[in-house]
């Protein structure tokens, strides 16, 4: 009971004070690829990240060599290596991400496995309108976050000192990675409940190349907001599934409008039909 107490203790402390937390690289031996490297955050508060074959085959079932993947909110890079893994050197993986604690890392993991994967870091929020704005945090480690135009926000009393640059994505592709928008899967969204703002500013887009989209259910949207964040997907013609987990065993189940709420928090896997 002592120890219990003293461990949520040092977590509450560590919560409202910040610190730098450097990183530690590690190697996993994946079939296909033989060892693959990957730097992990030693923020105490993250979570575990690892890299594995069944990340991979995942994206396998969409994703092929030479193919283009987002990924948004891409934080150290752990679901965008193994969309990188996939698609291959001859392919691209854009990561964007706006807090800079994390994207340090993420520029290690960029660079540790240039001879197999292709990944573009851009240390930007996608918005739906080009400028700055605010990012905030529940933690002072600034392990999760989002962007807002106001600095008192939903996502927590910690805050950035300086504004984060937001661009829309649909002028960035189109002016900037129009040759690869042909190959265009997979767009993944991790923005903190900025997800529908992102989607509706990019339809254009997902109406024309129908990628397979990867979407986060916030914590925090209510149901008024998740059946808006459902109807908007399904209207552009997908099937949504709920997604357990990032890999090729776990469990995928169709939802419908009314099933949005069984779930505190989930990530929806889009499909078009």
């Amino acid at each position: 009971m002592f120890d219990y107490i003293k461990k949520k203790l040092e977590k509450r402390r560590i919560k409202r004070n910040f610190s730098e937390y450097g990183s530690q690289v590690y190697e996993y031996a994946l079939p296909d690829f033989g060892l693959v490297k990957f730097a992990k955050w030693l923020n105490p508060l993250d979570e575990v990240r690892n890299i594995t074959q069944g990340q991979v085959n995942f994206y396998k079932k969409f994703l092929h060599p030479g193919d283009l993947a987002i990924d948004i909110g891409a934080h150290i890079g752990d679901t965008a290596m193994p969309m990188a893994l996939t698609v291959g050197k001859q392919g691209l993986v854009l990561a964007f991400d706006p807090n800079p604690h994390v994207f340090k890392i993420l520029l290690q993991n960029v660079e540790l496995n240039k001879e197999l994967t292709n990944i573009v870091p851009i240390n930007v929020a996608i918005s739906a309108y080009d400028g700055e704005f605010f990012f905030n945090s529940s933690e002072a480690t600034f392990n999760n976050g989002g962007i807002s135009e106001t600095a008192q926000n939903r996502h927590g009393k910690y805050g950035l000192q300086e504004k984060v640059k937001g661009l829309n994505l649909e002028n960035l592709l189109r002016t900037s990675y129009s040759e690869y928008l042909d190959k265009l899967r997979v767009i993944k969204i991790d923005a903190e409940g900025y997800d529908i703002e992102i989607i509706k500013s990019i339809l254009p887009v997902i109406q024309k190349y129908k990628p397979h989209l990867i979407v986060e259910c916030f914590k925090q949207l209510r149901k008024k907001g998740r059946d808006h964040l459902y109807d908007t997907i399904a209207d552009l013609g997908y099937d949504l599934y709920y997604m357990e987990d990032f890999d090729d065993q776990a469990k995928l189940e169709l939802i419908k409008r009314d099933d949005m709420s069984n779930w505190r928090y989930f990530n929806i896997l889009a499909v078009p039909t």
